[in-house]
């Protein structure tokens, strides 16, 4: 079903093939990683508090790994929640590039060299100090290499990302299509799903060729469809620049509600694509290969079910229609 945004703006339909499933550890993870971050300090004002308390961010790695026991769930979720902070602290503000830039030889550091964390100070970096410690206790060295490298892509694209806010640029359809795939972080959540698995890939797996390609198509849809989500919430915003309907209105022409269209078709495509290469990597006869493509589906289906029932997402639709009909009462 079409959701109809209070803008006036139809929400194209965003379909799913894959199963939705939900791990039954959801519970005592959600309440482990809301403590986790308040003893992390990264987010220390009691309002921003209870609004990640209400976001319930358990259910998120609840819905996208619901295969995983409780520690790997742990791991997992906890990493999504420092990203959510990260984010919110650093990109979802009005930080300059150069701000950023500078935050990162200590985060890049913790990254490559997990003994110069032992004196961080920056909450930040201090917090990446435990999950990678535990990457690296739960997983093999590729797997913790491959995880410490996209982490560190998602790092660098976040300047680029606060330069286009800095000067007021609403990146190209290319530039834009290539970054989103770094600045969504996804590929630091994909690099944990054969760690969630407990069935490492080897590294031909994980360069296999269709296995690359079926990663950058699942990317490709949460991002894309994240962007469709958090229109509302981000088009007023310092970063609504930096959100594919705005790149697409703008470089293209279109209008918003043509734009929107436009992604839902793209993404649409994209789900196919994935369903094709499954079949070819079904073909290596691999139980890794097997779990991981699995686990890209339940990424796709479980960000969806999330983010249409999280108040991350849901509150600035909410706002947006009380503002327009103040006789609006919340569902």
């Amino acid at each position: 079903m079409a959701e109809i945004a209070p803008s006036g703006l139809v929400l194209p339909r965003l379909s799913c093939p894959f199963p939705s499933l939900i791990n039954p550890h959801v519970s005592q993870v959600d309440r482990e990683t809301f403590s986790w971050l308040v003893a992390s300090r990264m987010i220390s004002d009691p309002a921003e508090l209870d609004r990640y308390r209400e976001a319930a961010y358990g259910w998120l790695g609840a819905r996208t790994y619901p295969y995983a026991e409780p520690e790997a769930l742990r791991l997992v979720t906890d990493w999504c929640v420092w990203l959510f902070a990260f984010d919110d602290a650093f990109c979802e503000s009005d930080r300059r590039a150069a701000e950023i830039a500078r935050a990162l030889p200590q985060l890049l550091g913790v990254l490559d060299d997990l003994c110069v964390g032992e004196e961080a100070r920056d909450p930040f970096a201090r917090a990446l100090l435990d999950v990678t410690l535990r990457v690296a206790e739960a997983g093999n060295p590729d797997q913790l290499d491959r995880w410490r490298w996209v982490t560190k892509d998602y790092l660098f694209a976040q300047v680029w990302e606060a330069a286009n806010r800095e000067d007021d640029i609403v990146p190209t359809y290319g530039d834009y299509i290539f970054m989103r795939r770094r600045t969504g972080a996804m590929l630091t959540v994909f690099a944990l799903i054969d760690l969630a698995t407990g069935a490492p890939l080897t590294p031909a797996e994980w360069r296999h060729p269709d296995t690359r390609a079926i990663t950058q198509r699942a990317n490709d849809v949460v991002v894309w469809d994240n962007d469709l989500l958090s229109y509302a919430k981000e088009r007023n915003g310092v970063n609504g620049r930096n959100n594919l309907v705005s790149v697409l209105s703008c470089h293209r022409h279109r209008s918003i509600q043509d734009a929107m269209n436009h992604v839902g078709r793209m993404r649409d495509e994209a789900i196919c694509a994935m369903q094709e290469l499954r079949v070819r990597l079904e073909r290596l006869a691999s139980p890794a290969v097997d779990a991981y493509v699995r686990g890209l589906e339940h990424w796709i289906s479980g960000s969806i079910a999330y983010s249409l029932t999280s108040s991350r997402y849901t509150r600035a639709w909410q706002s947006r229609a009380h503002h327009r009909h103040r006789h609006h009462h919340h569902t």
